[in-house]
């Protein structure tokens, strides 16, 4: 099987782990790649997810490194022997690799938590929010494009709306909710939206409003999705540069503390349903 040209987030990571677990276990690449019966190469095109590796040579690198860990050894494996094409796949080659990495990686999240402190988060948004907002800040894109995109963010929404629904949770601040980002009919039927979602036994909602103390702000909005295990946890994040994945295990730990610390300092779900209401009824 030829090399692949453009690995996806999750071909990735798989092979990030496998790295760490052979530099855990203070073996060189090299050494690694003979114990497998490959070339020194090949295992760098492992470790890179530039090539695929099968369940059963994965158990064999687990064995050989003296991992122990079964939970992490199956996810591993799980992740390796996915072949599904998703619905994501459909975009391929028509948006940017990270909109589909995204969707695979909440499409296999055992949970999801957000934080957006300008934009209501992607998952809760409607067609005509994400119309305006893709509009607005890509004012070059033909209507093609736009709708392409937003198109995609509703598709997204499954992983909520599904029969087998996974647990999500978001911190939106008040900024987030106030901001018209179209007009104001748009802005209430965005509101309504979120009400609409939060009520669903499986999404909790939180809003932290203007007038809370000692709230300093948390560095930007953020995507955390939830693996098998927490060390195979994903943050999220839009740069400037573009998206970043994050999973180095101290980088989630903080993410993690970051979150619970926004979580104590927003209003309780049914506080923040009544909240989000009033601003609604302000429209």
């Amino acid at each position: 099987m030829p090399p692949r040209r453009q690995p996806t987030a999750r071909q990735v990571r798989l092979g990030a782990e496998l790295r760490k677990l052979r530099e855990a276990a203070g073996l060189k690449a090299t050494e690694a790649a003979s114990l497998l019966g490959v070339n020194s190469v090949q295992m760098s095109q492992i470790e890179s997810g530039i090539a695929g590796v099968s369940e059963d040579r994965l158990r064999r690198l687990a064995a050989q490194y003296a991992c122990t860990d079964e939970q992490l050894i199956s996810a591993l494996a799980a992740m390796a022997s996915s072949r599904s094409r998703g619905w994501w796949e459909e975009y391929r080659g028509s948006l940017p690799n990270p909109y589909l990495d995204l969707a695979e990686l909440e499409d296999r999240a055992h949970f999801r938590w957000d934080v957006d402190f300008l934009h209501v988060p992607g998952l809760l948004q409607t067609s005509d929010y994400a119309r305006a907002l893709f509009s607005y800040m890509n004012p070059e894109f033909p209507a093609s494009d736009v709708e392409r995109r937003v198109a995609h963010r509703m598709s997204r929404r499954v992983i909520i709306e599904r029969a087998d629904p996974i647990p999500y949770d978001t911190v939106i601040h008040e900024a987030a909710l106030r901001i018209r980002v179209g007009d104001r009919a748009q802005a209430r039927a965005q509101l309504l939206r979120v009400l609409e979602i939060s009520a669903a036994v499986h999404v909790t909602v939180r809003v932290i409003p203007f007038d809370v103390d000692g709230f300093a702000g948390a560095g930007g909005a953020m995507v955390y999705a939830g693996g098998p295990l927490p060390k195979l946890d994903t943050v999220v994040r839009d740069t400037p540069h573009g998206t970043v994945f994050i999973d180095a295990e101290a980088q989630l730990c903080r993410f993690r503390t970051l979150f619970r610390r926004l979580e104590a300092a927003s209003l309780d779900p049914e506080r923040s349903r009544d909240f989000i209401h009033r601003l609604a009824k302000e429209l």
